[in-house]
């Protein structure tokens, strides 16, 4: 096996490492966002309370990302990355404190702290495929980061198990200094091997380029802010708390279905490149970025209508969400594909820093807008909501660069 590795080309065995370090990262991120869930409703937070723990994971992503690209150029991608992961290590590390001292403050800085550390880590993980394909092989960009995306929400999903599982078996101190350990590992390997100097800047970079100049990729990021807004606003409270109020279903079959949800959306992210159904040679452009969103909006109402009504909710929900977790999936693929497709090859992560500076933003307002709105007028308004946003985005992707007709 190490024979084969060591076989393989430079570029290819850097890209292993950078997916192995995001994947590794991945799955300890979201193991530990179901460990707060679990454990502080065990604690008797209600679920606003909970969800309130991760506004600073949420508002430190939006910051993170922004100054993220910009050290990404100034110190490279392998060292941003290592920081994200001992970052990560360094919140475990606060969490694995007795139960009474985890007051709301000091797990919202835990969580801050991992929000750095993981937009840092998507940042540079991103960023880094960029510089290891040759620029004129589009198609196999678009298919790395449609592996490298769709396996990161699949292990995301497999993580809320595995939050699950750590926390029956080991309990929650337990659970986060035994995923501390494995990410010490982690970045261990990462520090022998990940190549020094990736991503980085041949030119100084000044801290004012944080801010994009680019028409492409400041359309794309405001397209961006919408789509995930969109989807945040019903998904991360709003759903959880309708399943389990109005449908009666227990908490672990609330996390199973979403668990579920987000690993095979991850699955359909991975197949992005090839249900598109557009050859390596020319993939995807703005036109279809912009038709998925208006297609996603075009169900959400359907949703709507059927949650306003209550013309079977349940089925409605379930069927809907699975349909627009398949546009969706595809659509945010295809627009990781192409901000590192608009991104420059020298400081790429100035412009992937700043497009993913406007997911963040796009997820906190929908993360506020989720709570508040259901707790003041019930899931449809989130629905409604959540097309407004979605018909925001395709509106938005119409300015998007299209290939040029032969």
């Amino acid at each position: 096996m190490l024979q084969k590795l060591s076989a393989l080309n430079k570029d290819v065995q850097q890209y292993m490492l950078v997916t192995f370090n995001y994947w590794n990262f991945t799955l300890t991120d979201g193991a530990l966002r179901m460990l707060v869930v679990l454990h502080f409703h065990q604690l008797g937070y209600s679920p606003l309370q909970i969800a309130s723990l991760f506004l600073f994971y949420e508002f430190f992503g939006v910051v993170t990302n922004l100054i993220g690209g910009w050290l990404g150029a100034h110190l490279g991608l392998n060292k941003t990355m290592n920081i994200g992961l001992a970052m990560q290590i360094a919140a475990l590390i606060m969490l694995a404190v007795p139960s009474e001292f985890l007051t709301v403050i000091w797990v919202m800085l835990a969580q801050a702290l991992s929000g750095i550390a993981k937009d840092l880590n998507k940042m540079s993980a991103k960023s880094a495929i960029k510089t290891l394909v040759p620029p004129d092989q589009e198609g196999v960009l678009y298919k790395w980061i449609a592996v490298l995306t769709g396996s990161k929400n699949a292990l995301k999903g497999c993580g809320f198990f595995l939050g699950g599982v750590l926390l029956a078996v080991i309990g929650f101190q337990g659970a986060v200094l035994a995923m501390a350990a494995i990410l010490t590992a982690v970045l261990t390997l990462s520090l022998l091997l990940l190549g020094k100097d990736i991503g980085k800047a041949k030119n100084k970079v000044k801290f004012s380029q944080i801010f994009s100049k680019s028409r492409p990729i400041n359309i794309l990021s405001a397209a961006r802010m919408f789509l995930f807004g969109a989807r945040d606003i019903w998904f991360v409270v709003a759903l959880p708390l309708y399943l389990g109020s109005v449908f009666g279903w227990a908490h672990s079959w609330v996390g199973g279905f979403l668990a579920v949800w987000v690993i095979a959306y991850g699955f359909v992210q991975s197949l992005a490149p090839k249900i598109t159904g557009k050859s390596a040679a020319v993939p995807p452009d703005g036109k279809s970025a912009m038709n998925l969103t208006a297609l996603s909006a075009v169900i959400t109402v359907f949703i709507a209508l059927a949650v306003q009504y209550s013309w079977l909710p349940e089925l409605s929900i379930i069927a809907g969400l699975l349909i627009f977790g398949a546009l969706f999936a595809l659509t945010s693929s295809l627009h990781s594909y192409l901000i590192v497709s608009y991104a420059r090859g020298d400081g790429v992560s100035l412009d992937v820093g700043f497009y993913y500076m406007a997911n963040a933003m796009g997820r906190l307002i929908g993360t506020i807008l989720s709570g508040w709105l259901y707790q003041s007028y019930g899931m449809a308004a989130c629905l409604w909501f959540s097309c407004a946003f979605l018909a925001a985005a395709a509106l938005i992707s119409t300015a998007l660069p299209r290939h040029q007709q032969i």
